[in-house]
This record gives structure tokens, sequence and C-alpha cells, in this order.
């Protein structure tokens, strides 16, 4: 059976921060925190986490001899404890509430203590004082005579400790930052929710799948156990002279066709396992066991003004945009800012001690005003590359409202005809039955051969094969609907009629 998981959202990823003055830290806050976005790749024929994230995990626990019992509540559970997708955005989250926190340092004092200790030597001579400068500095000494065999060369151990302060009292991008630093954080959050939601999608569909592909594997047994008992007649009838060879060989074929079917099931569903198991934290050689069966119930009828609205208050990617669009509003008030002066204070207070001198303390206290007069250039653009980055999320936001309304209306259509197609598949396998059961009437009266048989039986497990898909396809497309609205993890339950 195909698996078609639908993706909507695209969480975002933070970059790593540089700050290299308060200038360029505060713009560089506000333009790595904008991000890039890491998409979510659409399922592969053989989906690995190298592809996807959401197709991997951190396994939790490891392998123990006991079946593990796993319902789709505990599958979900466990999926957004140890999805790798997940954590990749949980760990996106962290960055940036670091980054957070580096641009809130622009706004505190910064202190440092600094001491050392070395040895020094001077060349006078290179500093400037010669022979003739010394001898200018001769009534400085006892006597006012320079003391014979003065050396150009000192020698002498410094040692000196102080404690440094400064701090920005105003600057406009420092502000900015710390306003687009906020809404990256925020919008880290929505896009930590939205991979949320989109474990749940990724391991209740992995889940129902698995549960349909045990479904086929029962119904190939079934269909193998009723061959076995029709090539057990055709060998009794042929021995018995009342049927021909041509009916034993014809039920030996059927049967076998059957085996091939049911190893193909089996192989399925076991892929299928190791599948889910992967994508939440269960070691792919535990043995579990599914104890839920393929839920079933008709979901009340929506509007898509209805769904719509919902979508609107809790998609996630739709706050996430939203927030970016704060995002690149600060960067652009963070450019014009560019004009602003700046005003910062600093200092510090130290003690030094130079040997045979003794010590003596010494500071500086100074604040800085500055005020830039002609950048002209430079800040027309940077203002418009910044206005053409808002411009983009604005378009961005713009056309998801667009995408939403699509994919609510898609959803809503993929749900009112995979319902019919349900009910068009209990209705077949109905009729297959009864005139599979009409046949084999016919067949023990000696009305009919068996080929007759053997097509009911095919028809049959055709039916029910198409029921298998179409209760997937149905509850597949309940959970496309739910996290259209953006509450598959809150009510996936009720979507499912659990």
């Amino acid at each position: 059976m195909a698996v078609n998981r639908a993706q909507h959202f695209v969480p975002r990823q933070p970059g790593a921060p540089a700050f290299l003055s308060t200038l360029g830290a505060a713009l560089a806050v506000i333009v790595l925190c904008s991000g890039a976005g890491a998409s979510i790749h659409a399922q592969a024929p053989n989906p690995t986490s190298a592809a996807n994230p959401f197709f991997g995990s951190v396994t939790a626990h490891p392998v123990s001899d006991e079946t593990l019992k796993l319902s789709l509540d505990e599958a979900v559970r466990r999926g957004l404890e140890n999805n790798l997708g997940l954590k990749e955005a949980e760990n996106g989250e962290k960055a940036l509430h670091g980054e957070k926190n580096v641009a809130l340092q622009e706004f505190l004092p910064t202190i440092a203590l600094v001491g050392d200790t070395g040895a020094h030597q001077q060349n006078l001579a290179a500093l400037g004082f010669g022979p003739g400068v010394i001898k200018d500095f001769a009534p400085l000494f006892p006597g006012g005579v320079v003391p014979p065999g003065l050396s150009e060369i000192t020698r002498d151990t410094l040692t000196e400790g102080k404690i440094e302060f400064s701090q920005m009292l105003f600057s406009g991008p420092v502000i900015a930052a710390w306003k687009a630093a906020g809404a990256a954080e925020r919008a880290a959050y929505f896009a930590k929710m939205s991979a949320r939601g989109e474990v749940v999608q990724q391991v209740a569909t992995a889940y129902l799948h698995a549960i349909a592909a045990a479904s086929e594997v029962d119904n190939a047994k079934a269909l193998e156990s009723e061959d076995q008992l029709l090539l057990s007649h055709a060998h009794a009838a042929h021995e018995a002279g009342t049927a021909a060879n041509l009916d034993e060989l014809r039920a030996r074929v059927q049967l076998q066709a059957q085996q091939q079917t049911l190893i193909a099931a089996e192989n399925a569903l076991e892929k299928d396992l190791i599948l889910l198991k992967r994508e939440i934290g269960i070691d792919p050689g535990q043995k579990i066991a599914l104890t839920d069966a393929a839920p079933y119930s008709d979901l009340a009828a929506q509007t898509p003004d209805e769904v719509r609205e919902i979508a609107y208050k809790n998609r996630q990617d739709y706050q996430n945009l939203e927030n970016q669009a704060v995002e690149y509003k600060a960067i652009h008030s963070a450019y014009r800012s560019q004009r602003l002066p700046s005003l910062s204070f600093g200092g510090y207070y130290g003690v030094s001690e130079v040997t045979g001198v003794g010590s003596h303390g010494n500071f500086v206290a100074q604040g800085t005003l500055s005020v830039p007069l002609f950048r002209e250039a430079k800040l027309r653009g940077d203002v418009e590359s910044a206005q053409a980055q808002l411009s983009a999320v604005d378009a961005q936001l713009a056309d998801l409202r667009g995408h939403i309304d699509q994919q609510v209306r898609a959803a809503l259509l993929d749900v009112g005809a995979t319902a019919q197609l349900v009910e068009v598949a209990r209705s077949n396998v109905d009729l297959a039955t009864r005139a599979l059961s009409d046949e084999t009437d016919r067949v023990n009266a000696g009305v009919d051969d068996n080929l007759p048989l053997v097509t009911a039986q095919a028809t049959l497990a055709a039916a029910q094969s198409n029921l298998v898909e179409s209760l997937f396809q149905y509850n597949l497309s309940k959970l496309a609907l739910a996290r259209a609205a953006g509450v598959i993890e809150q009510q996936y339950r009720v979507y499912l009629g659990r």
C-alpha cells in the first residue's frame, strides 16, 4: 500500500552567533536569529533519518527478551520523547535562547578583574632618552650630576591589578537586536511545536500503516487456510474419481500463489514495524505487538471556513512566520537606528607596583558619545536590504494564508472521498463473501468445477485488501485534516475516533 504522508510545516533552525563589537553584536544577533529553514522532506521509498530526521530517533532502551505491548498513544508518547527531528527543533530553540541572552548582555554592565605581573626591559635610547636627553634631567639627580655609568637599558618587575567596567547606555541597534532576539526565540518555540505536530503525524501514520499491514497478513492467512481446505477437497475428489486432475492442479496453484502473498505481506509488516520503532526510539531488534485495531468513526461535518479559522489560531507555522515578520521589522529598525547617536560609559581602577618604586593607584572614567555624520550610502543600502527581506516575509505570510485555505479544503475533500471509499469497500467485501459462499455450495453440490470458486476467492481477497487500504487512507486523511487545522497533537484521538 502506498503511504502518503503530507507535510505542512517547515521548522526553523538558528545560525551560530559571532559578536565582535557592540554594533556588530547587535546586528549579528538579529541577522543570525532570522535563521535558515530546514525543510521537512517528503517520504522516500526507503525513508532514512539522513534524508529526514523525523524518520530517526535516539534509542531509549536496549533490546529485551519480552515482547513490548505498544498502543498508538504509547507510540506517540515515545515519539515525542525520542524522535530525532523533534530533538533537533528543541536544540534549535535552546540555541536561540542562548543568543537572546547574548543580546541581553549588551544592555548589562561588563565587569572584568585583570591582574598581571612580569619582568620588563626597556631600551631608553630607542624610546628617545639618549645621552643628550638624559643630561637635561641632571638636576633631578642628587648633586645635580648624572651618575657615571648610567645604563640606557633598564630592567624592572611590574605587577598590576585592575577592575574594568563598561556599559552601553543607549544604542538603537542594540535595542532593536533585543526585540529581534525575543521574536526569534518565539519563532523557535513555534518551530518546536510544529515539529511536535510533525512527530504525531509521522508516528500515527507509521502505526496505522503497520496496522493495515497486519490486517493484510491476517487476510492472507485466512485465505491460505481456505485454499488449503480447497486443495484437500480437490485431492479427495480426484482420488475418488469424481473430479478431474485439473481441479486439483488448479487448487494447488491457488494455494501456492496465496502462500507467496502471505510471505510478501509478512515481510512488509516487519519492515513497517522497523520504521515505526526507528521513529519512536525503540531498538529495531526489539519485538513489539500492536495493541490497537484500525480505528473507524465518522467525523463531524465541518465547513472550510470553520476549519480555516481554527487553523489561523493554532497553526504553528503561521505563528512562526508572524514572528519572523517581527524579526525582520526589528532588523529594519536596527539599520535605520544606525543614524542615531550611541552613548556608552567605561573605565577602570587599578594598582601598579614597580620594583624599587612602590605602588600607585590609577584609574580611567570616560563616557563616549558617538554621532554618525556621513555614511549615507551604506545606511541606505542596509535599510533597503532589510526592507526587501521584510517585504519577502510579508509576501510569504500572505501566501501562507492562501496555502492554509488550500490545505484545509483539500483535506476536507479527502476525508469525504475516503469515507465514501470505505463504505463502497465494505459493501464489496460483503458481496464478495456472499459470492464465495454461494460458489462453495455449488462446488460442493457438484454443479461447478473449482475454477469459479478460485475466481471468487481472488475477488474476495482483492475486496478485503481494498477495504484495508480504504480504512488506512480514511484515517490518514483525518490526520491530515487535524494537521491542517493545527490541532493534531491535542486532538488526534478525536479525529481518529478513539
